[in-house]
């Protein structure tokens, strides 16, 4: 039947399209992050749910009594080839911001909670080898529809350095050091790799059918 008979005929454009993923699969294959297992620290507190097809891991573990839920998301990388007609200035404040723009970053959603009381949540950003907090909220228990507590706190940054300075070590005693933030940077490029390479194979094998 002539329907049929069209249906089944597939344009050139999608044969060119094949050859271009297929190229691609290639080259992420020869790629030496697809398949690297990075071993775990041997002090890393956390454990690790790593689902295939997610862009995120979950990272949970106890703490004197506290629930401690880590969402980590897929990095950013930023390879500092920006123009330098954006950075003419030389003023040491300049310097330290895009010293710190360059670097690749995380995101995470730290969750802090006490049996079935309010949590902490945490929004922070993680290089290498610190973490920045953008911003800290008190979450009320889950039993009241997830809505937040009416007043948040200011900004994290106009915050006192002391406190600003006391809430790092805070989530640095439960695990969120630099060491962990090392080891979850690499985590995640590779799964980023791995993803990309999975993606990659279903978009080929819905383009060929």
């Amino acid at each position: 039947m002539p329907f049929s008979s069209a249906a089944s005929t597939k344009p050139s454009s999608d044969g060119e399209l094949l050859r271009i993923i297929d190229s691609e699969i290639k080259y992420a294959e020869e790629s030496d992050d697809h398949d690297r297992v990075e071993e775990i620290p041997e002090n890393f507190p956390f454990k690790i749910s790593d689902e295939k097809g997610s862009k995120e891991i979950t990272l949970t573990r106890t703490y004197q009594g506290e629930e401690i839920e880590v969402l980590v998301s897929m990095p950013s990388l930023v390879t500092g080839d920006e123009p330098d007609h954006e950075n003419e200035s030389d003023e040491d404040g300049q310097e330290e911001e895009t010293q710190s723009s360059n670097k690749s970053s995380i995101p995470l959603t730290v969750t802090i909670s006490k049996g079935d009381g309010p949590s902490l949540e945490f929004i922070c950003t993680a290089y290498p080898d610190e973490i920045i907090i953008d911003a800290l909220s008190v979450m009320p228990p889950e039993n009241k529809d997830g809505e937040m507590i009416t007043y948040e706190g200011p900004d994290f940054n106009d915050l006192d350095e002391n406190l600003q300075r006391a809430f790092h070590k805070y989530l640095e005693l439960r695990g969120l050091t630099p060491m962990a933030t090392n080891f979850l940077h690499e985590y995640m490029i590779n799964k980023d790799s791995r993803e990309y390479l999975l993606w990659l194979r279903k978009l080929k094998d819905f383009v060929r059918h």
